[in-house]
């Protein structure tokens, strides 16, 4: 059966504040490892009405707080940071909670590009938010070379300048799975790939490209001594209720949310509904919208293991947000019960 996981962004709902959002994050992590999900992942966002800005500080809280699950970040943005901070952050994680941690590691955080002719470019608001993330002049490395810094770091292989350089706290993280995310046939796929790392296929971010996400994963992969054959994670938005109608009331804020994700200056505080959309706004996201899992539990479990069955993956993490933290609870108590964790 395909493994179920939790993916949290730690939301602030409207009217809420930061530290709500995290004690709910906390309460819904030990309530999933009650439930029986296998992975509780935390996102890296910035300039947003989410909490989870800081991803190896909230790690260490669930981690204190559970104490089977595994917990890991999908993803700490690499190019906002450096390998060896990376690396030491997660080997103290390690060290305190040996075999429960995930190093996710995502590639947006490199300087924002200039998108093809005809794309829809990075926020401008967003962007400038993002520059003020990095030392002034800095240029971060390529992901590729992040990431293969951060495998020799855990590994004990590191070198600067020709010279071997150990962190024997990054090494204490020797053992735990370091996993790529990507929403598209690019770098990030290919170089999970061609590192033999299990990749993460953001289906809740970009619907469209999810199929060529793990195409081209499949393709470029190379047994490592990491991982002997492909090891894929879809990932899914998922609302869950007693009713159909229910679980369509609970996700009624969505297209709002998601639209200021897309077009506004960040993710506002998580709405109760969207009636302040047009219809033109609403059209700008169905994307995200048509492709949200939305239903009593049978009727999402069924869209899952039909979504798992067309990508072949291994595991399913589900991020599910409400504006009512109880109703979160039960949405995916329901699922867990659906899915025969419980």
């Amino acid at each position: 059966m395909t493994s179920l996981n939790v993916l949290d962004l730690a939301p602030i709902a409207d009217g809420s504040n930061p530290a709500a959002a995290l004690r709910n994050t906390l309460e819904l992590a030990r309530r999933a490892e009650d439930w029986g999900y296998g992975r509780y992942w935390v996102a890296e966002h910035h300039f947003a009405h989410v909490a989870s800005a800081a991803p190896a500080v909230l790690i260490g809280e669930i981690l204190a707080a559970t104490n089977r699950i595994r917990v890991g970040s999908a993803a700490v943005l690499v190019g906002f940071t450096t390998a060896p901070t990376v690396a030491d952050a997660f080997g103290v994680l390690a060290a305190l909670h040996p075999g429960r941690v995930d190093i996710g590691l995502g590639r947006t955080g490199q300087r924002l590009r200039t998108p093809p002719p005809g794309a829809p470019g990075p926020n401008p608001a967003i962007v400038a938010g993002y520059e003020t993330l990095y030392h002034p002049h800095a240029q971060p490395p390529g992901f590729a070379e992040q990431v293969d810094d951060v495998l020799a770091l855990i590994g004990g292989t590191f070198t600067a300048d020709g010279r071997p350089l150990r962190s024997p706290v990054a090494e204490a993280a020797h053992d735990a799975p370091v996993w790529l995310f990507g929403s598209s046939g690019g770098e990030s796929a290919q170089v999970a790939g061609g590192r033999g790392l299990p990749f993460v296929a953001n289906y809740h971010v970009s619907p469209a490209t999810t199929l060529d996400a793990v195409r081209a994963y499949r393709e470029a992969f190379r047994p490592s001594d990491r991982l002997a054959a492909p090891r894929l994670v879809v990932s899914a938005d998922v609302v869950v209720g007693d009713t159909d109608a229910q679980a369509r009331e609970l996700a009624a804020g969505f297209p709002a949310w998601v639209h200021s994700i897309r077009y506004g200056a960040g993710a506002i505080a998580y709405p109760r509904d969207s009636a302040a959309l047009t219809d033109a706004e609403r059209a700008a996201v169905a994307d995200r919208t048509e492709t949200q899992f939305v239903g009593e539990p049978g009727r999402v479990a069924d869209g899952l293991r039909a979504l798992a069955e067309r990508t072949g993956a291994d595991e399913i993490v589900i991020t599910s947000v409400t504006h009512d933290h109880a109703a979160r609870l039960r949405s995916h108590e329901l699922l867990a019960k659906e899915w025969g964790l419980l």
